[in-house]
């Protein structure tokens, strides 16, 4: 940036609540702060949380709603939370999360005149469809406020060509930039050393292949592909290792299917692993990384074996994927245990295969954080200059009018707070304009229903 911006970043997530998104907006700014500018994140509160970044945190009201969405819901309409984002001199707005946050970033677009930038990170309409279970007219509803949300916005990043495609398929028809997330590992793998300190608790005889999945432990990642592949090895007489890394509601199911079926002295679950260094090792140990899960958009768990040169086995065609060319940095199998189970059974013929793919792996996938978040700033200033210029209009949706109102009646209220010469009179003229704003803030929400509800 030729000049020091401030970047509001919006998500609906945020530590201590620890996700793929919450993760990326650290990232996003820690370097921004570091290298481009100021960065401000605006979350919504948690009590748990110690903001102690190298960057300010504003928390605005929430509603505990994590047993039903996994975080706080926050409220996008607060006063003070808009006069301390007001007072700030924002520059973009950037939001990553297609509920809340982007509410509250039209509104505040509505009120400071900034553009509005939106990541779209996570398949959405598999995890509306977890939330609200088996009710296709409500999951069709709640889309169509996604999207609408979406569409208001003046520029849609996603992190893949597939997120892209799987954002259209909801009904987005706007254009979107493909902006690739980071990994926060150095390129190369740690010393022997310490690889073996954090895996000899572990019967990891020699000689004997290693693969590795990191995630959440739930079954769409795809892991009854990989487990019911295992016992195909295992019938062929194929002698491996099967480690599994992190938690989720369904690791007692999954550990259970895995006795089932005959491989329990063959798997090892070590649960989630916090330490950075320590989830290194396990890279660097590994001789394959198995990842057949479609529902990710960017598999940054992939990016993160490549660091280490570890390669994957993806499913063709997946956004995890993206950029990998079969049998050079990676390997390509069909959705299904079969597959999976020839590929590997391949593999363990020519282990020096392994080594080479995850070689080239490391020198072709690898992104850093520092290099993803300088891209960004690169096109955070392409789209400054396009909406100077007024070629970034946002969709005219109804419902804009209904932040437009929204945030002209939390002026008023500051307004409120600070009365000068003629208190009474004031008061009088903040009455009207209340009155006025309220009845175009109804209006406007009445034409939101009609239209998308």
């Amino acid at each position: 940036m030729e000049h020091k911006r401030t970047i509001c970043l919006m998500n609906d997530s945020f530590p201590p609540l620890i996700d793929g998104v919450a993760n990326t907006v650290v990232n996003y700014a820690t370097y921004i702060q570091k290298n481009h500018g100021n960065a401000i994140v605006a979350t919504p509160y948690n009590p748990e949380a110690r903001d102690d970044f190298p960057f300010p945190v504003l928390r605005y009201r929430s509603f505990d709603t994590t047993r039903l969405v996994g975080y706080r819901a926050g409220y996008p309409f607060s006063v003070e939370a808009m006069r301390q984002l007001k007072e700030a001199d924002i520059s973009l707005i950037h939001s990553h999360c297609p509920f809340v946050s982007t509410f509250l970033a039209r509104t505040l677009r509505a009120a400071i005149d900034v553009p509005v930038v939106f990541t779209y990170h996570t398949k959405f309409d598999v995890d509306i469809a977890k939330i609200v279970g088996d009710h296709p007219s409500l999951q069709e509803k709640i889309a169509k406020v996604v999207v609408m949300n979406v569409q208001a916005c003046n520029e849609v990043w996603v992190v893949s060509h597939g997120a892209g495609e799987n954002l259209r398929s909801l009904g987005y028809e706007g254009d979107y930039v493909v902006m690739e997330n980071g990994v926060e590992f150095p390129r190369g793998r740690i010393d022997e050393e310490t690889v073996g300190s954090v895996t000899a608790q572990y019967d990891l005889p020699p000689q004997v292949p290693v693969f590795l999945f990191v995630g959440r432990m739930m079954w769409y990642k795809g892991l009854r592909i990989i487990v019911d592949a295992l016992a195909r090895l295992r019938t062929a007489g194929q002698e491996f290792r099967m480690v599994f890394i992190g938690d989720g509601k369904d690791r007692q199911e999954v550990e259970e299917y895995v006795q089932a079926v005959g491989l329990g002295n063959r798997c090892i679950f070590t649960g989630a692993i916090r330490d950075r260094e320590t989830l290194r090792a396990w890279y660097c140990r590994a001789d394959l990384f198995l990842f057949p899960s479609t529902y990710d958009t960017n598999g940054i768990v992939v990016r993160e074996a490549a660091s280490c040169g570890l390669g994957s086995v993806l499913v063709g065609g997946s956004c995890a994927a993206e950029g990998v060319s079969d049998g050079r940095n990676g390997l390509l199998i069909q959705e299904n245990p079969e597959s999976m189970s020839a590929m590997l059974l391949r593999a363990c013929d020519h282990p020096e295969s392994m080594a080479r793919i995850g070689e080239n792996a490391m020198n072709d996938l690898y992104l850093s954080w520092e290099d993803s978040v300088a891209r960004a700033a690169e096109r955070y200033e392409v789209v400054l200059e396009r909406y100077r210029r007024g070629e970034l209009e946002q969709d005219p949706s109804v419902f804009e009018g209904f932040l437009k109102a929204a945030g002209e009646l939390m002026t008023a209220v500051e307004k409120a707070r600070d009365f000068r010469a003629d208190p009474v009179g004031e008061l009088k003229e903040l009455r009207g304009r209340r009155r006025e704003t309220m009845g175009r803030m109804v209006e406007s929400f009445w034409q939101y229903l009609d239209r998308y509800l």
